[in-house]
């Protein structure tokens, strides 16, 4: 019956879902379904069952037909009123994180009312629902804290994580975020509170990627914190106990990836999330040949960055292969970045990885990176070592190598001056500065300080959103580089490929996919990212990219391959409009 229930998938209609299991999605928006849970869903018990509540929106014929008559006002509410009201309530509250509450509250009450929201006011509820926000909803997750979202895995679960795993109530996962919290954005080590990731992230890659939501699974791995001030929060929801390491944690992960295979098969996709440099590395280097595994902190924003990159050369009138690039930050996104970009140069100049990064340099928090401090670099710096005299800060490096590119991803708040900016534009005729750090306070610069003190000329992008800028008359709208632009659609397309494995060929056509659909009224207005406004039609066409991918490399699994990949993605995504119930 399962597998049914799978062929079928790709061949539903534009509401269909990726695994629908229940059939819930299988057939169009006018056919009825039944409300199943363990057993038939009724009376109370319905409306306490966010997946199938519809408040009320319930018909007349539902009410009687499903006992809850009484339980309800006599008013019939259709769903975009409902919306209407909704988004209407969330625009009264006066701090981000009351919003961030009140969704939290909607989706636990709603599922499909709190999708469509999201969908339909996108712009203006993502930074609400992930960054900046989810930042402060992490360093406040305890106090916040009213009912589990996702598998909290402890020390104390050690030898049963495929028990912790059966507990869940769902069986056909297709994707994982996992983090152990130790780097929750640029805000540190926030132990178990990191939860607020994968949960943020999980609701994107069903919003603007359309993966159903019961195929996704939010996991903390909780083996303690360093935060002392957590440690003493009679409030911390997480292990008070300083963080284990060595063995002890490498026992644990390895325990939960192999529970996770054997739970859920080899398509599931784990996505890494959060974890310190060291161990980001390690992890994906580990399991990348034996699980399908993806770090967005490395290899997503990579690939946006690199999608903007590869946009912005219309705007510079030069290929990126001519370009030389300085990075503030060779952590685990700036070492991503630039190893991607060295791929992508490389098949530019029909070249090798090696001779590619030679243009491209990295600044740490000891200066640049070159080689006579080759001994004492971490492994996945020393290929950054080049041949040059050690220069000690950014703006010292910027007058001696005259970069084209600034990038910023050290988490170091206004860390790109004035004089920095001012050093860029005296260089470049259009410098390109990406300032991607976040949470806000942790931007390098904001916008209006990259087109005032560049005097208008500067190409702009940034990890957090800032407004519109005008400057001496021209209003300047910079985009924000949002991993919400890949991994949503990049996930799509490795569930409906039935990939195995995640290539880095995969990253560079999502990025591509990506920088083809800036639109030349995006240009005119100095943006080097599409409008984040149709999301759901720019993921599926990352996903069909990256499918097409997967079915040239040989990693896909889920044959035949269909004929038109983008109307395959359509149709696979989940839709969150209410069903009909018998």
């Amino acid at each position: 019956m399962e597998k049914n229930v799978k062929n079928s998938d790709l061949k539903s209609s534009v509401n269909g879902g990726v695994v629908d299991v229940y059939g819930e999605d299988s057939a169009t928006v006018e056919h009825s379904i039944t409300p199943w849970s363990l057993s038939v869903s009724s009376g109370y018990s319905l409306l306490r069952d966010p997946r199938y509540n519809k408040g009320l929106a319930f018909t007349e014929k539902e009410r009687d037909t499903h006992y809850l008559r009484g339980l309800l006002p006599p008013a019939v509410v259709e769903q975009n009123l409902q919306e209407k009201r909704l988004i209407n309530n969330i625009r009264q509250y006066q701090y981000p994180l009351q919003k961030y509450m009140a969704l939290t509250e909607l989706q636990e009450r709603n599922e499909r009312l709190f999708y469509k929201l999201l969908i339909d006011h996108v712009e203006e509820l993502l930074p609400v629902v992930y960054t900046p926000t989810v930042g402060e909803a992490c360093q406040k997750y305890g106090s916040i804290f009213r009912r589990p979202q996702g598998l909290f895995i402890s020390l104390k679960e050690k030898g049963k994580i495929l028990d912790v795993l059966k507990n869940w109530p769902e069986r056909n996962i297709q994707v994982i975020v996992v983090t152990d919290g130790e780097r929750i954005l640029g805000l540190g080590d926030l132990g178990c509170q990191g939860m607020g990731i994968p949960v943020g992230k999980l609701a994107l890659y069903s919003a603007l990627g359309g993966v159903r939501p019961s195929a996704c699974l939010p996991v903390t791995i909780d083996v303690g914190t360093n935060n002392e001030k957590l440690l003493n929060d009679e409030f911390y929801i997480g292990l008070k106990q300083k963080r284990a390491t060595g063995q002890e944690y490498s026992d644990l992960l390895h325990e939960f990836m192999s529970a996770v295979k054997q739970n859920y098969g080899e398509n599931v996709l784990i996505q890494f999330e959060d974890f310190a440099n060291h161990n980001a590395f390690e992890l994906l280097e580990k399991y990348r040949d034996t699980h399908l595994v993806f770090n967005d902190d490395i290899q997503g924003t990579a690939a946006v960055v690199l999608a903007g990159l590869a946009s912005a050369q219309k705007l510079t009138n030069s290929p990126l292969a001519e370009h030389t690039f300085l990075f503030l930050g060779a952590g685990e996104a700036g070492t991503g970045i630039a190893e991607l970009i060295a791929l992508y140069i490389s098949k530019q100049m029909n070249a090798s990885v090696e001779e590619s990064r030679k243009k491209i340099w990295l600044v740490d928090s000891k200066g640049l990176i070159v080689n006579s401090r080759k001994e004492s670099l971490q492994a996945f710096k020393k290929p950054w070592a080049h041949e040059h005299e050690p220069i000690n800060d950014l703006l010292g490096a910027i007058k001696a190598i005259k970069p084209n590119i600034l990038i910023g991803s050290a988490g170091i708040g206004r860390s790109f001056t004035k004089e920095v900016i001012e050093a860029m534009s005296c260089i470049n005729e259009r410098p390109l500065i990406m300032a991607l750090s976040n949470p806000t306070t942790q931007s390098e610069c904001t916008a209006e300080e990259a087109y005032t003190w560049s005097k208008g000329r500067a190409i702009f992008a940034s990890g957090s959103p800032f407004d519109p800028v005008e400057y001496e008359g021209t209003v300047f709208v910079s985009t924000q580089a949002n991993n919400a632009y890949i991994f949503p659609g990049f996930g799509l397309g490795l569930v409906i490929s039935g990939a195995i494995r995640v290539h880095d060929d995969m990253l560079l056509a999502a990025a591509e996919a990506l920088a083809g659909q800036v639109s030349k009224e995006n240009y005119e207005k100095g943006m080097i990212y599409p409008s984040f406004s149709s999301i759901r039609k720019i993921s599926a066409h990352i996903a069909a990219s990256v499918a097409t991918k997967a079915y040239e490399l040989g990693v896909a699994g889920r044959l035949p391959r269909p004929k038109e990949i983008v109307k395959c993605a359509e149709s696979s995504m989940y839709s969150p409009t209410y069903r009909l119930y018998r």
